[in-house]
């Protein structure tokens, strides 16, 4: 499974309870769009998943197959999938701050951080000039708003959470975001010394998978992070996927766990890093 699916899987899981609710009632498609008055085709888009179904659309369709036991929680899963997807242009209309603002609620509500990270150094254990350079080339990219300097302070703001509370990060990295070059090489070199600093500290747990680590039976995937048991973030170029199924999100638990066994930790880590520091030069 890939992110790109995820939303795209969700919709038809949708749909299929959806048909099984109208063929429990004993209703054909044609019926039931005929007494919601709905052209006859919009049963299908729903029922195959290409269409999500409006909080109007489910009380409709529960009413006439009488399964209005079901509504409240149709609707709560069709929103879910709404908001599974969210366009960055969407969020960052008014530029990076906001969209560094919004995870704050559910990084406040997070004890146990999972994060996988194949192309860039986690924001919280990035260095302020790793931020400026990251987030300047997203402004550029993007055509932003320039609100870059507050973006930046935001993002340094909120690594105050690693020293708070009861949290844990587990931090994945592959080998190769060492040796990527952002922001020039003073900006990468004082980046991997302060991974040097950060992997020492008691609430992270930092490992790295080595380019030569065996990865026969684990296929790359997309970078993620995972809050707690109860949701996946997934980043991808125009935006980004939330993940709230159990089911996947255990998958996701799983990938991590395995791809943990290929990480190498403590000294062996230092090494890899202490590596890539001197190859800058």
């Amino acid at each position: 499974m890939t992110a790109s699916t995820n939303l795209e899987q969700a919709k038809r899981a949708l749909g299929q309870r959806l048909r099984e609710i109208r063929r429990d009632s004993g209703l054909t498609a044609r019926e039931l769009a005929r007494r919601a008055g709905w052209h006859e085709s919009k049963c299908s888009r729903i029922e195959n998943g290409g269409t999500t179904p409006s909080d109007d659309d489910i009380r409709a369709w529960t009413l006439h197959c009488r399964a209005q036991d079901q509504t409240a929680d149709l609707i709560a899963t069709a929103r879910g999938i709404e908001g599974m997807y969210v366009e960055w242009r969407r969020m960052e209309r008014s530029g990076l701050k906001r969209a560094q603002e919004s995870v704050l609620p559910l990084w406040q509500r997070t004890k146990r951080f999972r994060i996988y990270a194949s192309w860039l150094i986690p924001g919280p254990v990035q260095t302020r000039s790793y931020i400026a350079a990251v987030l300047s080339a997203i402004k550029e990219r993007r055509a932003l708003p320039d609100d870059l300097d507050t973006a930046v302070q935001v993002r340094v703001d909120k690594q105050q959470i690693i020293h708070q509370g009861n949290r844990r990060f587990a931090i994945l990295l592959e080998e190769s975001v060492l040796r990527r070059r952002i922001g020039g090489i003073e900006t990468m070199a004082a980046q991997l010394g302060h991974l040097l600093v950060v992997a020492s500290m008691p609430s992270i747990s930092l490992g790295i998978i080595p380019m030569k680590a065996d990865r026969s039976t684990l296929w790359p995937v997309e970078d993620f992070w995972m809050f707690d048991e109860t949701q996946v973030n997934i980043e991808l170029v125009s935006a980004y996927l939330t993940v709230e199924q159990p089911s996947e999100i255990s998958l996701y638990a799983k990938t991590f766990a395995d791809m943990a066994d290929l990480a190498v930790y403590g000294a062996r880590a230092r090494e890899l890093i202490t590596s890539a520091i001197n190859a800058l030069e």
